[in-house]
């Protein structure tokens, strides 16, 4: 190292005081491959902590799409939410998101079912939930006048000293200790650390296979988002500023939510075996027609992305990272969150603690294997729910509950909390299931329940006194 206190200057700022033998050098060349969020989230607090120790690097992003025309083009151009947990992180760290980047404010969320439907508002009374557009929006529609989420990123990464390479990544060899990029086009480069944010929609992560130590590839499934085009005064009749979120006892049917986005409307369907037939079903439902602007159309933009189911027992090698959904991420919402932490403790690590295999063991996993613990959790509240929505009786004592909620001023909004939490993505699971263990929601919930179940099944399920489960 070019400064001999830099070691233990680094030492002294890593979490756990130690360093690794194998650390980075001035004048090492570091590759993050994929400009979404986690890569440039990375390669952002990468410089940002090299900086700190005056450790001189070079950082290329190699990403092909341009996030600022109106797409496919590679995709991810459309959905996105950025979670209210989320928002005040990244305004604690100085990362403020321009208002052209968010295409509207989520106030509060609509639940839909078959009994009814209830309207559940930000605990905060605040639109700090951010609905945007990953790129410039949808094929089909014009561009946007924002750069988009993705791009937003990259300027914070390029300003802090990263190079965006334009180019197709094909494969990671090992030659001489070292990983090598091959692009397209056959050119291959050295580096001393490869991160990989490429995510899993990439055939990227099966080049992996020929390195001494490759890492496991996520469990996927499909999901599948579409966009309707329509006005902004018809999707505020229809949507307002809320995300509305549809538990319908559909067969292979998991979630399925609409979200307003400017002149467009994101319809995000999680589920076993999403085919037409069931998504013809859903926009059918009396349900869901009500709440679809009238003059909808279907935009051109329609795709049936993989995700990631969690995670990978190894997301890292010897000079080698899987970030964001290409390693480890939250079960089914605040992937964008799930980034951010991933990359930012990556980060850190290579930086004040070494890029060897050990080192990403003792520093890196502990922050990815939180999360896939909390997803162990989230299992089994998704697992609950499912069973939930098959049962009548239990959607109307869910619905019933939350109302009750909602109108009472300074009643303890226990359902209506853990809904809030589930579909933003602002609690960790854990948190969530806790909730769900309080005396006050198992008791006005037996009691919304046993109501639900009364012979007269028209009349609303009866409250608890006033001294009842709170």
């Amino acid at each position: 190292m070019r400064n001999p206190w830099r070691r233990t200057l680094a030492q002294a700022l890593a979490p756990s005081g130690q360093g690794d033998d194998l650390m980075l050098q001035d004048g090492d060349r570091v590759a993050v491959i994929g400009g979404g969020p986690a890569g440039s989230f990375f390669a952002y607090y990468l410089l940002k902590t090299a900086a700190l120790v005056d450790l001189q690097i070079e950082v290329d992003i190699y990403e092909p799409r341009a996030f600022t025309r109106a797409g496919p083009g590679g995709c991810n151009h459309c959905g996105g939410i950025v979670s209210e947990s989320l928002v005040q992180i990244l305004a604690t760290e100085g990362i403020k998101l321009p208002a052209d980047v968010i295409q509207s404010g989520v106030e509060s969320y609509v639940v839909h079912m078959d009994v009814g439907s209830v309207n559940i508002a930000s605990p905060a009374r605040e639109a700090r939930i951010a609905a945007l557009y990953r790129a410039n929006g949808p094929r089909g529609g014009e561009a946007l006048a924002g750069i988009g989420f993705d791009g937003f990123l990259q300027g914070l990464a390029v300003e802090k000293g990263a190079r965006i390479v334009r180019n197709l990544v094909t494969g990671v060899t090992w030659r001489d200790d070292r990983p090598w990029i091959r692009e397209a086009g056959g050119a291959e480069t050295r580096y001393d650390l490869v991160t990989v944010a490429s995510g899993v929609n990439s055939n990227f992560l099966g080049s992996l296979a020929d390195l001494p130590s490759p890492p496991d590839r996520p469990k996927t499934t499909r999901t599948y988002i579409c966009e309707f085009k329509s006005t902004r005064e018809e999707i505020q009749r229809a949507l307002g500023p809320s995300m509305h979120v549809f538990l319908m006892d559909l067969p292979r049917l998991e979630f399925a939510a609409l979200i307003p986005k400017g002149e467009y409307v994101t319809m995000v369907m999680l589920g076993d075996d999403l085919d037409q037939e069931l998504i013809q079903g859903f926009l059918a439902s009396p349900v869901v027609r009500p709440v679809l602007p009238a003059d909808a159309a279907m935009a051109a933009c329609a795709c049936s992305p993989l995700i990631n189911m969690g995670g990978i027992r190894r997301p890292y090698s010897e000079r080698l990272l899987l970030i964001g959904d290409s390693g480890v991420t939250r079960l089914y919402k605040d992937g964008i969150g799930a980034a951010f932490r991933t990359a930012k403790a990556a980060a850190m690590t290579a930086v004040l603690q070494g890029v060897s295999r050990e080192s990403f063991a003792r520093n890196y996993w502990p922050a990815c294997r939180a999360i896939a613990n909390d997803n162990a959790i989230g299992h089994v509240i998704f697992m609950t729910t499912t069973v939930l929505k098959k049962l009548s009786f239990s959607r109307r004592a869910i619905l019933q509950m939350t109302r009750t909620e909602q109108n009472r001023a300074g009643r303890r909004p226990h359902m209506s909390a853990v809904l809030w939490n589930m579909f933003t993505g602002s609690a960790p699971y854990r948190e969530i299931f806790m909730a769900t263990l309080h005396p006050g929601f198992l008791g006005n919930l037996a009691w919304n329940l046993l109501g639900a179940l009364r012979p007269s099944r028209g009349r609303p399920a009866i409250e608890p006194a006033e001294g009842g489960a709170r």
